[in-house]
């Protein structure tokens, strides 16, 4: 193919994907710093960056893919100034607010899957289990998805991206590698984020298990030092996974930064 896929990093969870002639983007977070982003129950986190990329400056689109809704995943930015004609693949969750706001939403049960085609390609998106936290926290946390990405040309599979949304590691990640064993490309949550005491998505040593579970080709962390809620930098899981024999593993990015994802 004359067209490399590739990653564009915009910030926390943030990214522009590029598979063969798709072009997508990944939870929607355009916040600047000094802005708080709402988490519900009247929680909110102050952001300490800012963006990559504004929305203007966005290529056309194919889809927003959208792990969970969480204003540092979707935020009033987005809500006002994406294009609400292209899908929003997501949770049904998340898809009954972004409908009711008059996005064209489309939530996705646990496994459930959709198909975008381009002629000979196709891109079929996978809702993926995924645990935000678990206890009480869990019940009061929004569902939350991983997503995998499948680019077929002329039916035949040449790339699987996971992205991991705001999970936490454990058995539900098991499952998922029994299921889909050759990941080529993980875009992994990090961030060690804390709220309430509670720590609701990967830390370090989580992010190195997630690692060990799902072994990936490649793994790009993302959301790891954008709000005051992150706890966990990107160093801590730099260190562990090199100490694991992961460190080829880790393709890092900085924001704004487009790495291809062949290598």
């Amino acid at each position: 193919m004359g067209v490399l896929d590739s990653l564009t990093f915009i910030g926390t969870a943030t990214t522009v994907l590029r598979l063969g002639s798709f072009t997508l983007l990944t939870d929607p977070n355009f916040l600047h710093r000094g802005q708080r982003a709402y988490l519900g129950k009247g929680l909110w986190s102050r952001r300490l960056t800012d963006p990559g990329m504004s929305p203007a400056a966005l290529p056309a689109l194919d889809a927003v893919l959208l792990s969970h809704l969480h204003g540092d995943h979707f935020d009033r930015v987005a809500r006002a100034e994406l294009d609400r004609s292209q899908p929003v693949l997501t949770t049904p969750h998340a898809a009954r607010t972004l409908t009711r706001w008059g996005f064209a939403a489309d939530g996705l049960p646990v496994w459930g899957s959709r198909t975008l085609s381009h002629a000979e390609e196709s891109l079929t998106v996978t809702a993926l289990p995924a645990v935000h936290a678990r206890g009480l926290m869990g019940r009061l946390l929004p569902p939350v998805m991983g997503t995998l990405l499948e680019h077929a040309q002329g039916g035949q599979v040449r790339r699987r991206v996971y992205l991991s949304g705001d999970t936490l590691t454990g058995d539900h990640l098991d499952e998922i590698t029994g299921r889909h064993p050759d990941i080529d490309v993980a875009v992994v949550h990090l961030g060690g984020t804390r709220v309430l005491l509670h720590t609701v998505t990967m830390d370090g040593p989580q992010g190195v298990d997630f690692l060990r579970r799902v072994r990936p080709r490649q793994a790009i962390p993302v959301h790891y030092d954008d709000y005051r809620v992150f706890r966990s930098p990107l160093s801590d899981f730099q260190d562990l996974a090199g100490a694991a024999g992961f460190g080829q593993v880790i393709r890092s990015v900085r924001r704004g930064e487009t790495i291809a994802l062949d290598r």
